[in-house]
């Protein structure tokens, strides 16, 4: 994939991205809520490790790369 091909791909991801939470925030509003993502909340401190979220979107961005880079 030539280094064009590949700019305009992730300016069409980013732009799609930006008019989700644009417009439609609802609609991720459940990242970061997840049964595996860890809270942990004091009264001086806070400490969130998104364990579950992260899964999800590396799941999401190596099918999406190995879409795109299939020969």
């Amino acid at each position: 994939m030539s280094g064009g091909k590949f700019f305009i791909i992730l300016g069409l991801i980013l732009l799609v991205m930006g008019l989700i939470l644009t417009y439609a925030p609802g609609l991720l509003s459940w990242f970061g809520r997840l049964p595996g993502d860890i809270r942990i909340q004091d009264e001086h401190k806070f400490i969130f490790i998104p364990i579950t979220s992260m899964i999800i979107v590396s799941l999401i961005l190596t099918l999406i790369v190995n879409l795109i880079l299939r020969r």
